[in-house]
């Protein structure tokens, strides 16, 4: 799927964003949504393989204490 996602971005930046023709035309959807629709999947697909990693604990202290 990644790899399928990662020659849309190729074809994208390769592509034109618009053609027209006789017959109608085509537009291409803008790269920086492609990128993150790939940042999204990315994500996803971590959070699947290890949801406990989902969650962070971390300490918080104010400055001056210890």
């Amino acid at each position: 799927m990644a790899d399928d996602l990662e020659n849309v971005i190729r074809e994208n930046a390769a592509g034109p964003a618009e053609a027209h023709g006789d017959a109608g035309g085509m537009k291409q959807h803008p790269l920086p949504d492609v990128i993150d629709a790939d940042k999204h999947l990315a994500g996803k697909t971590a959070f699947q393989r290890n949801p406990a990693k989902a969650f962070v604990c971390v300490k918080m202290t104010q400055p001056g204490t210890v």
